[in-house]
């Protein structure tokens, strides 16, 4: 496996998304939501994206944590843990300080997060979204 730091092509995260089980999304937002991408890593297997994961945001305040997308035949192998470990190390060397980094978290990976310091923001503050 190979890590890249790159952004997927429209191609690759289209599949890596339906694949690994993520809301679907459309060609043309992916064409003009991917290039604005803060940080992107792309796993790879014998020229195959196999794995992903973005930062997007303003890259000064907010920064937000999306795509964490692993497909099935290559799931629990630690590859999901990569990309997090790839997205901490810059959060860690681009977050101002007093920035904050946020993240949605689907049932069971809110507990591979945990283990690279994301926390529960409820009750305090609820995620929310309009689709």
């Amino acid at each position: 496996m190979e890590i890249q730091h790159r952004i997927p092509s429209i191609d690759e995260y289209l599949h890596l998304r339906k694949i690994a089980g993520l809301s679907e999304m459309s060609r043309e937002g992916a064409a003009k939501g991917l290039p604005l991408s803060l940080f992107a890593v792309v796993l790879e297997e014998q020229g195959e994206a196999i794995g992903m994961g973005r930062v997007v945001g303003d890259g000064g305040l907010f920064f937000h944590v999306t795509d964490i997308a692993v497909h099935p035949d290559h799931q629990g192998k630690g590859y999901g843990k990569a990309i997090m470990g790839e997205i901490r190390d810059y959060l860690q060397q681009h977050m101002p300080p007093r920035a904050i980094a946020t993240l949605f978290a689907d049932v069971p990976a809110d507990r591979l997060y945990a283990q690279f310091g994301f926390e529960y923001a409820a009750p305090a503050s609820l995620g929310m979204w309009l689709r």
